[in-house]
């Protein structure tokens, strides 16, 4: 699904800033015949004219992708969730699980967060990254919610191949049961500064509730994590969000931003919390 509205964005861009096709024209540096051809054909526009488009509405204040945003969740349906998916480039064919990579938080599946701003941080260091609104029906599904707990990080560190030696412990496949035969799972997002928290604990330099409150500092919110066919057929998505530079440095400026005050979070829980709690021998004994 590589495709941008351009021609209702086009639209959306004249109507906020007054202007008429002519003047549009212009302020972009382009022929009124461009335009013309931008509306007719969009899913023809080339990378560059793209950028142009996008990045001048971004450079006006005009944020298109957060206006989206609120539509799709103002006219949601009863019962679904808004989601969203930050892709590297572009999401190519049905989504299918069997295309996924292992290796993340909970191996193999569809990962989708409940905040743009977080999904889009995710990619925005990528060239050609892209973001996706994802409407989800979790009608007739199961699944598993987990919170910022030590079967948590025992997991994430299982599936991003840490605890392979522990593989047949009895709290390893225990929690591994409570996986089976759901559709998706609800879990806080991991990103790389969580991964270092996780491998301290996991490499014996602190404890699981130093752990825990170290990553607790770090809040990024939730996200879903699609992991049967089944659930994969009630995720339609809705719309294909364009990333421009300028906005894309934006949202990594917020994340150093975030990133220094859960580095000072994590500085003081390690202090505050030390001693307390199990370091991972005790815990795998």
């Amino acid at each position: 699904m590589k495709h941008f509205q351009v021609a209702s964005d086009l639209e959306i861009i004249q109507e906020l800033l007054g202007l008429s096709v002519a003047e549009l024209s212009q302020q972009l540096g382009v022929s009124h015949q461009s335009v013309y051809n931008w509306r007719t054909n969009e899913d023809q526009v080339a990378a560059k004219n793209l950028e142009k488009i996008y990045d001048f509405a971004y450079s006006k204040n005009i944020r298109l992708n957060r206006i989206k945003e609120q539509f799709y969740r103002e006219e949601c349906t009863a019962g679904h969730k808004v989601l969203f998916h930050g892709s590297k480039t572009y999401i190519d064919g049905t989504l299918s699980v069997k295309n996924a990579k292992d290796g993340n938080d909970f191996g193999r599946g569809f990962y989708c967060g409940e905040s743009l701003e977080q999904s889009a941080m995710f990619v925005s260091s990528y060239p050609e990254s892209s973001l996706y609104i994802v409407d989800f029906d979790p009608a007739g599904l199961k699944y598993v919610q987990l919170g910022v707990t030590r079967d948590w990080m025992l997991m994430i560190a299982y599936f991003r191949k840490r605890l392979d030696a522990y593989a047949d412990h009895p709290i390893i496949r225990e929690l591994l049961a409570r996986l089976e035969d759901v559709d998706y799972i609800i879990a806080p997002i991991a990103d790389n500064r969580m991964f270092e928290i996780i491998d301290s604990f996991i490499d014996g330099e602190i404890t699981d509730v130093q752990c825990q409150h170290c990553l607790s500092a770090t809040n990024l919110g939730n996200q879903y994590v699609f992991v049967t066919p089944k659930a994969l057929k009630q995720v339609k998505l809705l719309h294909h969000c364009y990333l421009a530079q300028a906005e894309k440095r934006a949202y990594l400026s917020s994340k150093m931003d975030e990133h220094k005050v859960s580095s000072d979070k994590v500085k003081l829980a390690r202090k505050q919390y030390r001693g307390q709690g199990d370091y991972i021998e005790d815990v795998l004994k």
